[in-house]
């Protein structure tokens, strides 16, 4: 699913190449980024207001299937290849940047990359303003200060259906799961079940995303080509040879209650089902960096991530990359995808099992989501606490690590949690 204000046809990189040019924004600190964004295909990738937003498209391409990744990046080397770039600032994410969602699977689902018109970060006390134009065209300066845009619409009217499998069914699938698992087929399998939101008339995505950045303001807020949301993990960050990763795996909702939370956090650092789920991804993540990696940290226990609604166990791994120069941050994405946080363990095994009985399409769900400049560096996230949106409809996905002890109900109302954030964006 994705926007309906997307292009119908991918928009070939100009055969002269693009004009790139990155100047200083002298940008107000109490000026939020997100409500600089006017309608015109939004983009968004921030956390704490600092990050990217962009609108306009100068160039975007659609891969799909196993070589979706690699793909994308011989797309991106060739559009770098012929872009002129003037960059008064040169720190990740100025000069030529793209954005990028991803699909799940190899099959169905399709992914993309785009290269907005007009693009502004802030880092700090640092903010910028890049534009992009095709070579030979006029000259199109943006000209004075980023004004802040028309304040969207709130939906009308939001209602919410099942999705694929309604509650009982999908505690069938988990119990399924359980029962494999148990066998010894594999150790932990990820399974994810989706919501549908309608509403009266079509959805203006810089609504939900103003709420998100609002209430989830340590979350990532992205949004690129129809697929939205607020999420907690950060696949990979690479920046000037050095990797981090937060794996997040293991949850618990929390109550309001300060103390009863404290309590339940302490409940989740001891929980033996927890911390075996978060081993899994934990090892995942290593075992995928290693080989880019000339030395890394990988911390030996897990700490309490705080949330609004929920309550993780979070691992950083962090590392220095000795093949910048070959192996882009999109490629390290593509080497960490999935994870065992949003996949399972083995692999492959859980995978399969996941196209077997989840009876649902992810489309970019829990796929890479971010963004990259023409260096390489750039931060990828895992597209969780999010939902596809298209005209007047949103699916809302949520997902659950299911091992030998997993409980269908608390997996069920583990699921209702990480809907939350989402569904109250939209008003619910």
């Amino acid at each position: 699913m994705t926007s309906s204000a997307t292009p119908d046809a991918p928009t070939p990189v100009p055969a002269d190449g693009l004009v790139v040019r990155t100047t200083r924004l002298d940008l107000p600190s109490a000026d939020a980024l997100v409500e600089l964004l006017p309608s015109d295909h939004p983009v968004t990738w921030l956390r704490r207001d600092e990050g990217l937003i962009g609108w306009g498209v100068a160039a975007v391409v659609r891969t799909q299937g196993p070589t979706r990744f690699a793909d994308a990046v011989k797309w991106w080397s060739e559009t770098t290849s012929r872009a002129d770039v003037v960059d008064e600032i040169v720190e990740p994410g100025t000069g030529l940047v793209c954005f990028g969602s991803f699909a799940f699977a190899d099959e169905p689902g399709d992914s993309v990359l785009v290269v907005p018109k007009v693009v502004v970060g802030r880092r700090g006390d640092t903010a910028w303003l890049t534009t992009v134009e095709e070579a030979g065209a006029d000259e199109q300066r943006f000209v004075g200060p980023v004004l802040r845009a028309e304040a969207p619409a709130a939906p009308a009217e939001v209602s919410f259906a099942d999705g694929a499998l309604d509650s009982e069914r999908w505690m069938g699938v988990v119990a399924d799961a359980v029962e494999r698992i148990g066998a010894g087929d594999l150790e932990k399998v990820v399974l994810a079940r989706d919501l549908i939101a309608t509403t009266t008339t079509p959805i203006d995505v810089r609504w939900p995303l103003r709420r998100l950045t609002e209430t989830y303001p340590m979350c990532w807020t992205f949004h690129v080509d129809g697929m939205f949301g607020a999420t907690p993990e950060m696949l990979v960050r690479r920046e000037r040879g050095l990797v981090t990763s937060r794996v997040l795996a293991g949850t618990i909702r929390r109550t309001g209650d300060d103390e009863r939370d404290l309590a339940l956090a302490a409940t989740l650092a001891r929980s033996s089902k927890d911390l075996e789920e978060h081993e899994y991804a934990v090892r995942s993540v290593a075992d995928a960096l290693d080989p880019h990696c000339s030395s890394m940290n990988v911390p030996e226990a897990p700490f309490v991530l705080h949330l609004p609604n929920v309550m993780h166990l979070a691992t950083d791994v962090a590392g220095v990359v000795h093949d910048a120069e070959t192996v882009s941050s999109l490629q390290l994405a593509e080497a960490l995808h999935p994870s065992a946080a949003v996949g399972g363990t083995p692999t492959t095994v859980a995978t399969a099992l996941i196209s077997q009985i989840e009876q649902m399409d992810r489309g970019r769900y829990a796929g890479p989501v971010g963004w990259m400049d023409s260096s390489g560096d750039g931060e990828w996230g895992i597209a969780l606490r999010s939902a596809a949106i298209e005209g007047s409809t949103v699916r809302l996905f949520a997902g659950c690590g299911v091992v030998a002890d997993s409980d269908p109900e608390s997996e069920l109302a583990e699921s209702q949690a990480k809907f939350v954030p989402v569904r109250d964006a939209l008003g619910g």
